[in-house]
């Protein structure tokens, strides 16, 4: 065989291997959120929120007791989270937000919100339904989706 040949399955073999310990950690992920899914399940309970403020924020930035941070692994101490700044009762608390709830939540108004220590799971207006607010669109990404208007694409949203 050719050198050419040999590096090219030297690469293969490696690229294969890469792919197979890929998916076993994936399936590895995916059984913990699971997990992780289920205990967020059965400790949520509700509450009413006055919401103060929201953003995303890294995770030192945020507020949340240390003892949190502490917790987080190191990979996601660098990543923006979405926090919730809320008064429930007398007090003020920094909760995290599920990202599929955080555009829901409207600032400066109460609502229903079914909360797992400090994490909000979902979200239910108090009075009448939650719409989310549509977001600005950038220069660059309207002229995107004008592109692919004109090339007869879907928009990708």
């Amino acid at each position: 065989m050719s050198k050419t040949t040999i590096i090219f399955l030297i690469i293969l073999i490696v690229l294969i291997a890469a792919l197979v310990a890929l998916y076993f950690l994936g399936q590895r992920m995916q059984n913990q959120q699971a997990e992780q899914e289920a205990q967020i399940n059965a400790t949520k309970q509700p509450m009413t929120l006055l919401v103060i403020d929201k953003k995303r924020l890294r995770l030192k930035e945020s507020g949340l007791p240390e003892q949190v941070i502490s917790q987080a692994p190191w990979y996601s101490r660098r990543a923006k989270v979405p926090v919730v700044r809320a008064k429930v009762g007398p007090q003020y608390f920094n909760f995290i937000c599920d990202e599929k709830c955080f555009d829901l939540i409207p600032v400066k108004k109460q609502v229903k919100a079914m909360v797992s220590g400090i994490y909000i799971a979902e979200v239910k207006g108090l009075r009448g339904n939650l719409s989310a607010e549509p977001v600005k669109k950038s220069w660059f990404r309207r002229q995107i989706d004008k592109l692919q208007e004109k090339l007869g694409a879907k928009p990708v949203k």
